[in-house]
Parts: structure tokens; sequence; C-alpha cells
């Protein structure tokens, strides 16, 4: 999912952000609470400013209806920010000192807090810390309402001209996961003070010469014509066989850089593009704003098809005279995928989509202040059925970098997958937030599993440095190129050693899927870890809050 829109979905959701940003800074920080609580809000938009009794407020979300005098901001108290104004960051206030303690020591939490303070005139550093500890703890919960009402006087004036550019950066998933990093850095650290040594850097280019050659397949049946690239050497008859599934408004060469990797390896890699969910599908759509236009719901059904079909095809492709005869090994297939790739990934190696509970997260919990991955994985909430079951048994096992997972496998959907599965994750990730699209999918995992965290990545970190991604206007601040180079050799190395689990080779492999490994290649700007199993002190981050 490279979320690569064009200016004017930035434009056309102005207000929707301005009204994110004002409901979240509402949520978030607004001084120290007091017995002399806040009656008042003053929004202050240019020459526009406006005064809304909190108690309106109150019988606002309680009713849906807009109270006497409130008319004037009709336009802007809409059913979205009813929503969000009752809103719960899902934090145990158990946790809330060592949340904050996190959050202040994260750069995305510093910015936050600092981006505060000029929204709220008269804030502080201290006071928004010493109130975000104080409304963390609240048994009825960490909502707008209940902060405002704890606010030091009479009225709080919001500057709303400064909250503008806060409202996709600053969504509650993504400071829940950056303040979780900092705990994921010291927690998941590999307790040995032994240098890693190895044989052989599994990082390091392969000694097979690669060649590369794009093929151009038809499923007349669904009428999706799919480009593949394949990239080839002398290699194994025997080795697997691996298929890229790029993201949201990608190509097949977002990740051309590990494909040819692998392949130096003796693998071979075909790398598959989906027509319906590309750049140039994305592009065409007529209207950006319209989540049936901009990614169909039977794209979710399709991409892992897409897979499957080229399976088949490539099957036939290796049986006959030819380049490729004897290459491809589609009996025994490892599938990587990013973002929108990694779901296609996970359905494929077994993981059953709960459309139900999707249906339920998109009507009843969506609104504007989540991410991006969350309103994108809502566009399958339209499909008929309760429940998809996408598997190809010929998938033994599956990489999904930054995948986009929320709600699309519901609570229980990934324990059905026994097969070796690693996940990605950065902590810094604002369009898929680590903790809900890879982290707490990661615990539902029943089979062999591999949590690689990058703390500090961003959603595209892991990208091909030649890859066009500055062409295109994103819609937050990504972390690429070379200060993500410790990560892309890191996912080469782990990459290579996780589908060599598949051969005869496993063991020569097996010390490259160690935590040592992981922090052997980790920097002080980007601290790297591998684990099989999250600690007892993580998992508790993670234990439902009881209401």
């Amino acid at each position: 999912m490279q979320f690569q829109l064009g200016k004017h979905s930035r434009k056309a959701s102005w207000r929707q952000r301005l009204l994110s940003v004002l409901t979240l800074t509402l949520g978030w920080g607004v001084g120290i609470p007091s017995t002399l609580a806040a009656q008042t809000v003053t929004i202050r938009l240019g020459p526009f400013q406006q005064s809304v009794a909190i108690a309106d407020l109150e019988k606002f979300v309680k009713t849906g209806t807009l109270p006497s005098g409130l008319e004037v901001l009709s336009s802007m108290l809409t059913p979205e920010v009813r929503g969000l104004l009752t809103k719960r960051l899902e934090i145990n206030p158990a946790f809330a000192d060592k949340f904050v303690d996190e959050l202040v020591r994260s750069p995305g939490g510093r910015e936050f807090i600092s981006s505060i303070g000029g929204v709220i005139p008269g804030s502080t550093s201290e006071s928004i810390k010493a109130t975000l500890n104080f409304a963390l703890r609240q048994a009825n919960g960490f909502n707008a309402l209940s902060f405002l009402r704890a606010y030091p006087g009479e009225n709080i004036t919001v500057d709303a001209t400064k909250a503008i550019g806060l409202a996709v950066d600053f969504n509650p998933n993504n400071l829940q996961s950056q303040a979780f990093g900092l705990l994921l850095e010291r927690d998941l650290s590999a307790e040995s003070s032994i240098p890693f040594k190895a044989a052989f850097n599994p990082a390091a280019l392969g000694s097979e010469a690669v060649q590369q050659q794009t093929i151009i397949l038809n499923d007349r049946q669904r009428n999706r014509t799919i480009p593949v690239d394949i990239y080839s050497s002398q290699g194994n008859a025997e080795n697997p066989l691996v298929v890229l599934s790029h993201g949201f408004g990608g190509n097949r060469r977002f990740l051309s850089y590990l494909a040819r990797h692998l392949a130096s390896y003796g693998l071979t890699v075909a790398a598959v593009e989906h027509p319906g969910s590309n750049a140039n599908a994305v592009s065409r759509a007529s209207d950006t704003q319209n989540l049936g236009q901009l990614l169909r719901a039977t794209e979710f059904i399709d991409r892992p098809k897409d897979v499957s079909f080229t399976l088949n095809e490539l099957a036939k492709l290796n049986t006959q005279p030819g380049q490729l005869q004897g290459k491809l090994n589609t009996k025994k297939v490892t599938v990587i995928g990013h973002s929108l790739g990694g779901y296609t990934a996970l359905a494929l190696v077994g993981g059953e989509v709960d459309l139900e509970e999707l249906r339920k997260f998109c009507k009843d919990s969506l609104n504007i202040g989540e991410a991006p991955g969350d309103w994108l994985q809502c566009a399958a909430a339209s499909l008929q059925e309760r429940k998809l079951r996408l598997q190809d048994q010929r998938i033994k096992s599956a990489i999904a970098l930054n995948p986009l997972v929320g709600n699309l496998f519901g609570k229980k959907g990934l324990a059905q997958v026994s097969k070796p599965v690693l996940i990605l994750t950065g902590t810094e990730d604002a369009l898929t937030p680590a903790l809900k699209h890879q982290i707490e999918p990661f615990t539902q995992l029943r089979g062999e599993k591999y949590l690689l965290t990058a703390i500090g990545g961003t959603h595209l970190s892991i990208s091909d440095p030649i890859y066009p991604t500055s062409a295109a206007t994103t819609i937050v601040k990504e972390r690429i190129g070379e200060e993500t180079k410790s990560l892309r050799q890191l996912t080469q190395g782990v990459t290579l050693a996780f589908i060599k689990q598949l051969t005869p080779e496993a063991k020569i492999y097996q010390p490259f899927l160690t935590p040592a490994y992981a922090q052997s290649l980790s920097t002080s700007q980007l601290p790297l870890r591998l684990v099989s199993e999250l600690p007892a002190s993580i998992k508790r981050w993670l234990e439902p809050i009881d209401k």
C-alpha cells in the first residue's frame, strides 16, 4: 500500500482533516486537571471564532441533534465528529505512566506534544504530559469530552489554523504505536552480550548471475491482464518459487532489489502486478474520495486469485522448452507481500477473512481519526460473503511486510494459519499502524512465526531506493533511502534465511533468524529487533481493557 494519492485528494479532504485535528487536539492535551472544569471551547480559524458550550457538545454526542445556537457549526459538527468526540484510546490505565514516558521519548511523540503547544495557546509540554497521564487513568475511558471537562479554567481556545496539518500524522493508533516502539526496543533486545558472528553474510549479493524477463498473462475468465517479472539464475530446481505482491498504488518493481538478491542465491522470483490496485488503476479512479472507485471490493478476492492464476500458468511454463524450464517450483512457494500485498500473502497462506466483523467495524467504529489503512480495508465491506477462504495449498510460507490487516481477519482468522509466517512492522508507520495491523495480528498466528520490528521505521522504509516514490505525493512523512539501508540489508538476510527453511540448507541459515542477527545490523537511528514470541511485558499491553 503506497498510498500515493494526488493533490486533488489532499485538497478535497481539508475540512475532514480540520475536524479530525480539532477533536484529536481536544482529546489529547489541554492542561492540568483541576476541580475548576472548562465550560466552553473557543474554535479560532482565521477571522472566524465560535464558542461552544461543552454541555451542548455532550448533548450533541448523546442525541445526534444540534442544540439551539449551534446551527452555525452544522457543517463542522457532523456524525463523524460525533463519533470522534467519544472515541477512546485503547490504553490499559495500569500502563498510563509507562505509555506517557515512552511517548515523550519517541521523536514522533515529542513532535506531537510540541505541535499541541502551538494549537492550544497557553499550554506547555509539562501540562500536556500531566493531563495526558491523568486522562489515561480515568476508569470511564479516555476521550475528548472527558478530557475537556478536566481542563483548568472556564474556557479552552483552539487555534484551528495551526491544527490543520496534524490530522493524518497524529492519529491515536499511530501515537500508540510510537510510544510502544520504545518499549519494544528495550524488551525485545537480545540478552547475549557476545557479538554476532557467522561464516557468511546473507545480506551480501549471492554468486549466481541473475536474468530478468517480463511475461504477460491473460486471465480471460476474470478479464485481467497480469504482467509478471521473472528473476532467475542457474539455481536448484528444488528451491522454492518466490512470488512478490506489491501494495496498493504500487507496481511489480517495488521490491526489485529484494527479487534480485534472492535470485542471486539460486531462487526464482515472480513479481506479480495486480491490475485492479496498481498505480495505473489508482490514477484512473474518477473519484479519489470514494473507496468504491479507489479500490473495488472484489480486489480483496482478485489479488489472491492473481497469484493462484500466475502459479497455474508458471506450472505450464516449467514443463515447456525455454529459459524457465525446470526453474519454476510451483508446488513449493513462498509469497512476499507489502501492505495490501501483505494481506494478499496472509490470505493465501491460510488466513480466513471475516467480513462480518469488518462490516461491524466499518459501520460502528470507523471515523475520520482512523489511519488511512483502516479506511482502505473498509472497501471490502460491501462484499456479500460472511467469510472468505482464499488459501492456496501450494503456498508453504509467507512474508508480510507492513501488512494491511486491521479488522480484515477478525479476531480469529489468522489463528487458522499453521504455516511459517514472518511479519515486518515499523513503529512509525502512520498508514498501517504497528499495533493494530501487525503486532496484534502476530499474536493470532499459531504456526512458526517471526516478528521483525524496525523502531522508527515507516510504511515505505523497505522500498527499493530507485523506486520512484518521490514522483508522487505521499500523504505522510516517510523514512526511506540511505537512512533505512540497514533495514533493507536485514530484510534481505532474514528473507533469504526464512525461505531457505524450506530447503535442505535450513540449518545453515537458521542463525540468521535470531534476535542477535537483527541487532547486529541495528543502528542508533533505526534499532532493529527480531523475535519469534512476544515477552509477557509486551503481551500485557495488548490485553483488552475492562469497560
